[in-house]
């Protein structure tokens, strides 16, 4: 017998700014149906993109205050982390990246190798991350960075030599999850 899901009820939890729904579904698999619920956040879609400068053995990054992570850590709120951002209607994930480093880092990236696309959070978030690594150099240098004041943005830029971004690497430095991803395959596909 095929596996099978059936969306029984969904109910909207909230609607401030994405949709957080309950949904009750029957999931059947190996001839047992089971009853279950599950809080949704339905949340579009981002893509990341982590700088790398080989030439001067450098690495860029951002900055900045995430409200979730002060709630859940005794740690103040900033994350560094690779550039991010959610993909506006129309637009590619390709496109996403070059917009928010020219708004974040303010930098003009051309070059684009994706690494693939993960869920942020597939328990509980409907978002997946499309992940990229992009060279950079001091050429492509076109803005200020530090993200947008009508999005109320506050982004620090961290640039990072490749040598201190591997060793916090590997000592737990960094808590985000796409900037874990991005590094890891960075450095493994380096050598």
């Amino acid at each position: 017998m095929k596996n099978t899901v059936n969306i029984t009820n969904t109910r909207v939890l909230s609607k401030n700014k994405f949709s957080l729904k309950l949904v009750d579904y029957q999931l059947t698999e190996k001839d047992k149906t089971t009853d279950k619920k599950a809080e949704v956040y339905f949340r579009p879609d981002a893509a990341a993109v982590l700088l790398y400068n080989e030439e001067q053995g450098k690495i860029l990054l951002t900055k900045q205050f995430r409200l979730p992570a002060y709630l859940n850590s005794p740690n103040d709120g900033y994350i560094t982390e690779a550039c991010a951002g959610l993909i506006d209607d129309g637009e590619t994930p390709e496109q996403t990246v070059r917009r928010e480093a020219q708004e974040e880092l303010g930098y003009t990236i051309d070059e684009l190798k994706k690494i693939g696309i993960a869920y942020s959070s597939a328990g509980g978030i409907t978002e997946k991350v499309h992940l990229f690594l992009a060279p950079y150099n001091d050429a492509m240098k076109t803005g200020e960075g530090g993200g947008l004041k009508e999005e109320k943005e506050s982004i620090e830029l961290t640039e990072i030599s490749i040598e201190e971004a591997e060793y916090k690497l590997k000592d737990g430095y960094f808590n985000d999850m796409k900037t874990i991803i991005l590094l890891q395959h960075y450095f493994l596909n380096r050598r």
